[in-house]
């Protein structure tokens, strides 16, 4: 297993990064919104604890700056129905601490705000997933929401469906790479105005 791969940044492509390692390897690998924003400058150094994810159809590198993170993220595949695009969604959606404090407290609301899950995948995702993250505890940084987390929340208030708002601030955040909020909203906006 890839546990840990650590390196320069060499290309960022939306959600998907280039690291390459210090022996020439070069190891794609896809992140939730929240990590995206807070990678360095391409050509900087940069360690992500990554998780393998072996399909039919193929790998998949998945990466996080913090192991509590790759843990979420671990038992959130452990959950039937849940395959590694669904548990991203839902990183990049609600964030680590935000996620699991909605599996604990049972929010069924705020788990349905997530492209792709519905009000019953919400509910099994809670029935078995409720105790499963003791082990996690304070790990996680307090649910402060970054930019493009903001920007998510913001068109959804806006009335645009999950998925759509996730792929524009994820296209606008490759575009530019802007930490701003209100940048990421302005962009977000344009792209989709664009698709109408």
């Amino acid at each position: 297993m890839i546990a840990l791969v650590a390196g320069i940044l060499r290309t960022r492509d939306g959600d998907t990064v280039l690291i390459e390692t210090s022996g020439g390897v070069g190891y794609s690998i896809t992140l939730p919104l929240g990590v995206v924003e807070r990678l360095p400058a391409l050509g900087s150094k940069v360690q992500l604890h990554t998780e393998l994810v072996v399909k039919e159809d193929g790998w998949a590198l998945f990466g996080f700056d913090r192991p509590a993170e790759r843990l979420v993220f671990q038992r959130l595949l452990s959950a039937s129905g849940f395959g590694p695009r669904l548990a991203l969604a839902l990183l990049s959606t609600l964030g680590a601490d935000r996620t699991v404090r909605s599996i604990r407290q049972k929010d069924i609301a705020a788990l349905s705000t997530v492209s792709g899950i519905g009000k019953k995948k919400a509910e099994r995702l809670v029935l078995e997933l409720h105790d499963r993250f003791e082990e996690v505890g304070g790990e996680l940084p307090p649910a402060s929401m970054g930019p493009s987390e903001e920007a998510l929340a913001a068109l959804t208030r806006l009335g645009y469906p999950p998925a759509q708002a996730e792929s524009a601030v994820r296209d606008a955040l490759a575009a530019d790479g802007s930490s701003d909020t209100a940048q990421l909203i302005k962009q977000a906006l344009q792209r989709l105005a664009g698709k109408r």
